[in-house]
């Protein structure tokens, strides 16, 4: 019969684990059994530890919590933008007709801006299959800065790739549109549409009158004394009147420089042609504003005899639109005003 140790005995101690040492304490100590007396106060080093791996493990938990939001950002602003990319994106193997669409108004805000549709046609003229650009119009006009920038670039676009370009009107093809569709080689139109306006307006509203009647006064205060020149609220005495008129004029000149730089001998010139009057497409083919009649198909199919249709129309993106709106807020009302005053070819 073997005889237990006793304290004191050769200076050790029982093996034995100790009442109240459970799981956790084994756990803490590395899942062995201690040969020595475990020390007062294990129970706070158990605690400790576990409060350490709780919020390590909380941590590690929020740091992938935030990677994932992160990447589903990503993921979603990348498939916005995949799916708003640009129509044409490789060039075609084959021949075909290339098209640019020009809709709704023409402003640098817009779809039918300058910046998208020069994008868009260099794009269409530079594609080694495309054997032609068509301008599917279907706009009542606007911005004359616009619509001149895309005019100078249809001039040097035809140059540049001995390509031709035609224009095929919709319902509307008025003011800054017939201003772009000018330059084109050829104009086709529908027998009812829209064509011709070529004049320009400055609109606003004077409320001095029912300022007199309502006792309200204007306290509009400037450094220089036509810097209120257009102020709705203030009277437009005739010197302002006639800078006005004079800025008119001048860009209504540049609007016919073009339109008879584009349609040459072509136009029947008359007292209205350029009076802002507008036609319908038959008239318009009877006084040289237009070409002949087709559609989009009767072009492709039987002027650029390229039935493949290739929509290389830019527009902005969601992704785009979400990105101006957060960077364009501060200043959005000064800029809207500004422009409500600036003439506009419609």
């Amino acid at each position: 019969m073997s005889t237990q140790p006793t304290p004191g005995q050769d200076g050790g101690s029982s093996a034995e684990p100790l009442p109240g040492q459970d799981l956790w304490t084994r756990a803490a100590s590395g899942g062995s059994k201690s040969t020595a007396s475990t020390p007062p106060g294990w129970e706070r080093d158990v605690l400790e530890r576990l409060v350490f791996v709780t919020v390590r493990e909380q941590r590690l938990a929020r740091r992938w919590r935030n990677f994932w939001r992160l990447l589903s950002v990503v993921l979603i602003v990348g498939g916005l933008w995949w799916l708003g990319r640009d129509s044409a994106s490789a060039s075609m193997s084959g021949p075909h007709t290339a098209v640019v669409n020009i809709k709704g108004p023409i402003a640098s805000d817009a779809n039918a801006s300058a910046e998208f549709v020069i994008a868009a046609m260099r794009s269409a003229m530079e594609d080694p299959g495309s054997r032609a650009l068509v301008l599917l119009i279907n706009s009542p006009g606007g911005s004359p800065v616009q619509a001149g920038m895309i005019n100078d670039e249809i001039v040097r676009l035809k140059a540049q790739h001995q390509k031709p370009i035609y224009a095929v009107v919709e319902e509307t093809c008025a003011s800054a549109a017939y201003y772009i569709a000018a330059a084109v080689d050829e104009i086709f139109v529908d027998k009812a549409s829209i064509v011709g306006s070529i004049g320009v307006l400055m609109d606003g509203f004077g409320f001095t009158g029912a300022m007199d009647k309502l006792g309200v006064e204007r306290r509009l205060l400037t450094a220089g004394e036509n810097k209120g020149l257009l102020d709705p609220f203030s009277p437009l005495d005739d010197g302002q009147r006639a800078h006005a008129q004079t800025m008119l004029d001048q860009i209504h000149a540049q609007f016919i420089d073009v339109v008879r730089a584009g349609r040459g001998d072509r136009l029947k010139e008359d007292k209205d042609t350029f009076s802002g009057l507008f036609w319908t497409g038959q008239q318009a083919v009877e006084l040289g504003l237009a070409d002949k009649f087709g559609t989009l198909d009767s072009v492709a199919r039987d002027v650029v005899r390229a039935e493949q249709l290739i929509d290389y129309t830019r527009s902005e993106n969601m992704a785009e639109r979400f990105a101006k709106r957060f960077g364009a807020a501060v200043g959005g009302g000064a800029v809207s005003a500004l422009q409500s005053a600036l003439p506009a070819i419609r």
